[in-house]
């Protein structure tokens, strides 16, 4: 599973990206996590505001902070897809 959190570099994105690593730990997925900064990566996923939190390549969230709690059921339900 390929986790990607989508932002510049803000304090909200760097937020998000802590809270999906807490949520994969307590979800107990094997999950990759990635940061991307650029904002060429990012446009390519048509995204209007920042932060950003892509599952297996789609949306789930943009221009928001999900919680730790709806990060984990996002993940899991990915999972079983």
């Amino acid at each position: 599973m390929l986790i990607q959190v989508l932002g510049t570099g803000c304090s909200r994105c760097k937020t998000l990206y802590e809270a999906v690593k807490k949520a994969v730990q307590e979800a107990g997925v094997d999950a990759q996590v990635e940061k991307v900064e650029d904002i060429r990566q990012i446009m390519a996923f048509q995204l209007i505001m920042t932060p950003g939190l892509v599952i297996n390549g789609e949306v789930k969230a943009a221009g928001r902070l999900p919680s730790v709690e709806e990060i984990k059921k996002l993940i899991l339900v990915a999972k079983a897809a």
